[in-house]
C-alpha cells in the first residue's frame, strides 16, 4: 500500500486543526481525505475546523479529478464528540443576554450549519468513518454523508439535554424521521446507540472493523472510477461491502422500541416525561441510565428538544437548519446552556442549577421564546439562501 494513504503515519500532534490529503488513484483520479485533528478534545468541532472543512469540500466538489471524499477523526477514541463548547462558553460570558449580540455564536452556528447542509447536498460520494464517539457536532457531519460507517466501538448520541442545549446540526430533522416516539426519547435522554441500533434505524449504512480504515483507503485508490456520480456511489458501496463485518447482535433501542414508542409517541410532554422517569430503576441498565440522564438534565432543554423534534417533522431540511439556528442563538442567551457547560467542563462539579428548575416551569408558553427570530426587523435570516 502507498504509505501516503496511511493515516497512522501522520504526526498525532500536527498543529493544523484539520489535516487534508489527496490519495492518488487510477487514471489520474484522486480521493480526498479530511481528518479532524484534535484528539485531545475528542476532535471537538471548532469554528476554524468548520471553515477549513467547508472551504476544502467546495474545492474538491469542483475538482473533476476528485471522485470521493472520506471524513474521519484523528486518534482511536472518537470521530467527533461534539462542538467546541469552551469557545461558546467564553462567548456567552463576554456577551450580554441578547441572542443577537453574541457574534461568535452567530458565526459558529452559521458556519457549522452551512457545512452540514453542504454535506447533505454534496455532489460526490462522502464516506464518514464513524468510529468511536460520534456525538453532537460529529452527528451533524456524519448525518448527511452518502456512506456512513460504524464500527464495533461506535458510541452515537445527541446528549445535549445534559448541557442545556437541544439536538441541533439537523438533529431534530433526523430524530423527527425515526419511528414516532423514538426520536422524542433520544432527544430527552441522550441515550447512546451502538453500531447495531445505528444500522437498524438508518443512522448508518456499513459496519466495518475499527482497524479497517487503511484497507478502505487502499481499496478506493485501487479502483477504476467512472465519471458518473451515481456509478461512483455504487462503486463505493461495493468497496464497503467487501469490508463489511457480520451483522452485530441487536441493540437495546431495538429491544425496547415497543415500550419506548408507547411511552413517548404522544403529544403531551408531561406524560412522555413521566413515562421516561419511571424507568429510573428499570432492570435493564441501558434504559435505567437513559432515564437517569433525563431526570438530571435541563428541564428547559427537554421541553425545547421535544418541541423542535415535533416541529421538524413538517419542515424541509433547510427550514430545520433555519429553525435550529434561531433556537441555538436563544440558548446562548438563556442561562441553562452556559450553566450546563460550567458544570460539566469548567468547574466540573456536575451540579448544574437549571432555570427553569422543573418540567412544570418549562411550559409550552415558556418555550415560545426560542422560536422567534432575534435579529432586527427587516433583516433576512442568515441562512435564507440554503
Amino acid at each position: 500500500m502507498n504509505t501516503s494513504a496511511r493515516v497512522d503515519s501522520l504526526p498525532p500532534t500536527a498543529p493544523d486543526p484539520v489535516l487534508f490529503q489527496e490519495i492518488a488513484g487510477q487514471e489520474g483520479r484522486r480521493i480526498g481525505v479530511a481528518i479532524l485533528n484534535s484528539p485531545d478534545t475528542l476532535n471537538g468541532l471548532s469554528l476554524p475546523m468548520c471553515r477549513l472543512l467547508d472551504e476544502r469540500l467546495q474545492a474538491w466538489e469542483s475538482d473533476a479529478r476528485v471522485v470521493a471524499v472520506v471524513l474521519r477523526g484523528a486518534g482511536e477514541k472518537a470521530f467527533c464528540a461534539g462542538g467546541d463548547l469552551h469557545a461558546l462558553y467564553q462567548s456567552m460570558l463576554d456577551s450580554p443576554r441578547d441572542a443577537w449580540a453574541n457574534l461568535h455564536a452567530r458565526s459558529f452556528f452559521e458556519t457549522e450549519y452551512r457545512l452540514d447542509y453542504r454535506i447533505h447536498r454534496y455532489a460526490k460520494p462522502i464516506v464518514c468513518w464513524g468510529g468511536g464517539i460520534v456525538m453532537g457536532g460529529g452527528v451533524g457531519l456524519m448525518l448527511g454523508a452518502s456512506h456512513r460507517v460504524v464500527t464495533p466501538g461506535t458510541r452515537f448520541a445527541m446528549p445535549e439535554v445534559t448541557i442545556g442545549l437541544f439536538p441541533d446540526v439537523a438533529g431534530t430533522w433526523m430524530l423527527s424521521r425515526l419511528p414516532r416516539g423514538i426520536g422524542e426519547f433520544l432527544a430527552l435522554t441522550g441515550a447512546q446507540l451502538g453500531a447495531a441500533d445505528c444500522l437498524q434505524y438508518g443512522l448508518a449504512d456499513h459496519y466495518c472493523a475499527a482497524e479497517g480504515f487503511d484497507a478502505l483507503v487502499a481499496a478506493l485508490a485501487a479502483q477504476k472510477w467512472p465519471a458518473d456520480a451515481d456509478q461512483q456511489a455504487a462503486l463505493l458501496d461495493a468497496v464497503l461491502d467487501g469490508l463489511q463485518l457480520d451483522a452485530p447482535e441487536p441493540g437495546p433501542l431495538r429491544a425496547h422500541s415497543a415500550a419506548i414508542r408507547r411511552a413517548c409517541n404522544r403529544a403531551d410532554f408531561a406524560q412522555a416525561c413521566a413515562a421516561i422517569g419511571a424507568w429510573k430503576h428499570h432492570p435493564d441498565p441501558w434504559l435505567a441510565r437513559a432515564a437517569a440522564t433525563f431526570l438530571s438534565g435541563s428541564p428547559g432543554a427537554a421541553r425545547l428538544g421535544f418541541t423542535l423534534v415535533r416541529r421538524a417533522r413538517h419542515l424541509s431540511l433547510a427550514d430545520v437548519f433555519r429553525m435550529e439556528y434561531i433556537a441555538a442563538l436563544h440558548c446562548c442567551a438563556e442561562p441553562d446552556f452556559r450553566e450546563g457547560i460550567r458544570a460539566l467542563l469548567v468547574d466540573k462539579d456536575k451540579k448544574p442549577r437549571w432555570h427553569p428548575a422543573s418540567l412544570e416551569q418549562a411550559s409550552a408558553t415558556w418555550v415560545k421564546r426560542f422560536l422567534a427570530h432575534p435579529w432586527p426587523a427587516g433583516q433576512d435570516h442568515p441562512l435564507a439562501d440554503l
